[in-house]
């Protein structure tokens, strides 16, 4: 066997076990909460300059700024 074949044959267990151990449950309300917040941060990203101007530009945003980000944008 090459050293090619044995990397490959390296990579893919490895990968293979990074793949079981990464995988979390989660529970439908919270994978949503997940996506809102995600969505929140896009957002603020994208409309930094029309909407977030006067906040800092790397902001960390959480659950609970997603109203305040919703807010903004309707204004």
């Amino acid at each position: 066997m090459s050293m090619q074949d044995e990397l490959r044959v390296y990579f893919s267990q490895i990968g293979r076990n990074g793949g079981r151990k990464s995988r979390r449950c989660l529970s439908p309300e919270e994978a949503r909460r997940m996506v809102r917040t995600r969505e929140g941060r896009k957002a603020y990203r994208r409309f930094y300059s029309r909407c977030f101007w006067s906040s800092p530009p790397d902001l960390k945003i959480t659950g609970e700024d997603l109203e305040w980000i919703a807010q903004k944008l309707r204004e």
